[in-house]
């Protein structure tokens, strides 16, 4: 059995949702979605709302996916990510040509092949490896948003 919507309790909301509607706020003014006299109104609404009725009344008309897409913060983690990610791209290759150079190593005093064989997958790492960091660089120094 459905409740009509008229009849059905108002959900209370706590602080959390309170200081999350107002961080909304903060980017719809950063963004230039809020003037600073409807910034202030609409935060004191916020922290005396008690339903979430009450909040969302507050932020029905800005563009939230926005506002939340052009986040800084966001943004900022976003290249953090990038950046590690290339860290451990380095990782990872110099762990491969310490492997490879270390079997090589070992082969050519045991069997005397001295060919230089580990050159190949080197020079295929590095070559990913500089792809990788060319692109993270690129797309973190212009600012734009990294391929997810």
């Amino acid at each position: 059995m459905t409740v009509p919507a008229a009849s059905q309790p108002a959900v209370r909301i706590g602080d959390r949702d309170r200081e999350r509607t107002a961080a909304l706020l903060g980017d719809g003014l950063a963004q230039g979605y809020l003037q600073l006299a409807d910034y202030e109104q609409r935060l004191q609404a916020a922290f005396a709302a008690e339903t979430a009725a009450d909040l969302r009344a507050v932020v029905a008309d800005l563009p939230i996916r926005a506002l939340r897409r052009n986040d800084p913060r966001r943004r900022a983690a976003r290249r953090a990510v990038a950046v590690r990610s290339v860290r451990a791209h380095l990782a990872g290759y110099f762990g491969m040509v310490a492997i490879v150079l270390s079997v090589w190593l070992a082969v050519a005093l045991s069997a005397g092949a001295w060919y230089f064989w580990p050159i190949w997958p080197i020079l295929g790492g590095g070559a990913c490896l500089i792809s990788h960091a060319a692109t993270v660089r690129g797309a973190v120094g212009a600012g734009r948003r990294y391929p997810a």
